[in-house]
């Protein structure tokens, strides 16, 4: 009997490059880990690399995507930013370079054709209800059997998944599931465990969850009397970058929190997570930091990630003394 693996990507922009960097030494370490997962979770940046993965990319190359495109993605210009205002009333950054990127990387790929599971969150902003009515809920992409996602189009879900406010554009009704699900473990996990679609067993599930390395964030604000204006925009003085969004990476991070809390209550040594403090802070969009990023990852502590993996993904032996009696 075989466990059943999860490798679960969080989001966060450029950062995505200190994810492929850690699988890339993961996979020379223990080869075939990459190929033994089940089922890819990614949100945002980590849909990228889940379904590069899933499409069979190596690590290498999706680190490789980030280095030689994540200045087309995040091409800003002085003519956009005189029309929008800074971003005030319009994003950042448009679709164009991530579009073009996407297309030279999975062409008109479906969700269908990947050579593994996925699963890719996004929010759709306005649903409509079988009763008709209009509301936005979160959305999860999959291409388990008889799915009506396995249709979609491999670009169209990762940038529904990308599309992060105030950054970029909403896409065709949807913007980044890191506003729900940052961190997609959770989720993969119920995804595995449900009855249509992964049809798991609890005590033979297996997550290793990658973030994109944490930055150093918090607020003094023990009594503070904040509106809508402080909680949506803050400036940053003497700081690279002078600004943040407290509401938006709050969102983000929290969901990241709470995942992982549920993930290590449910699995316990089944599940393992790696995303360590960066050195220094890192936007989503600063591509400056691409070439430390991948300096960090090369240099991160993964003797415990690598452990794990030799016990929990290469081999099965575990299965034979995890005495958990959960069922689905």
């Amino acid at each position: 009997m075989k466990g059943y693996r999860i490798l679960s990507l969080d989001g966060g922009g450029v950062r995505g490059i200190y994810t492929a960097t850690v699988l890339e030494q993961l996979e020379a370490a223990h080869p075939g880990t990459i190929g033994s997962v089940n089922l890819f979770a990614g949100t945002s940046t980590g849909s990228i690399i889940a379904v590069g993965l899933a499409a069979g990319y190596t690590p290498r190359q999706l680190r490789e995507l980030y280095e030689n495109f994540a200045d087309d993605v995040f091409a800003d210009s002085r003519r956009d930013n005189l029309t929008d205002l800074g971003f005030a009333v319009g994003a950042q950054y448009d679709h164009a370079g991530m579009r073009k990127i996407l297309t030279r990387y999975f062409g008109d790929m479906r969700l269908r054709d990947l050579d593994a599971r996925i699963l890719v969150p996004s929010f759709d902003l306005s649903s409509r209800t079988r009763s008709g009515e209009r509301m936005w809920k979160p959305k999860f992409f999959h291409n388990f059997d008889h799915s009506e996602d396995s249709n979609e189009r491999v670009i169209d879900v990762v940038m529904r998944s990308s599309a992060a406010p105030t950054y970029f554009p909403v896409f065709q009704g949807y913007i980044d599931g890191g506003v729900v699900a940052n961190n997609p473990s959770m989720a993969a996990l119920a995804q595995a465990l449900d009855a249509n679609t992964g049809s798991q067993f609890l005590n033979e599930l297996v997550m290793l969850s990658i973030g994109t390395g944490r930055n150093r964030k918090f607020i003094e604000a023990y009594n503070s009397d904040w509106g809508w204006s402080q909680w949506a925009f803050r400036r940053r003085p003497n700081s690279d970058p002078p600004f943040e969004l407290p509401l938006l990476e709050l969102l983000m991070d929290g969901s990241s929190g709470v995942a992982h809390y549920q993930c290590t209550r449910l699995l316990g040594r089944r599940y393992h997570r790696f995303n360590p403090i960066l050195d220094e802070y890192v936007a989503l969009d600063d591509i400056r930091h691409i070439p430390r990023l991948k300096r960090w990852a090369r240099s991160a502590d993964l003797k415990k990630t690598r452990k794990w993996i030799g016990r929990y993904f290469v081999e099965d032996d575990w299965m034979d003394d995890e005495k958990i009696g959960w069922s689905r």
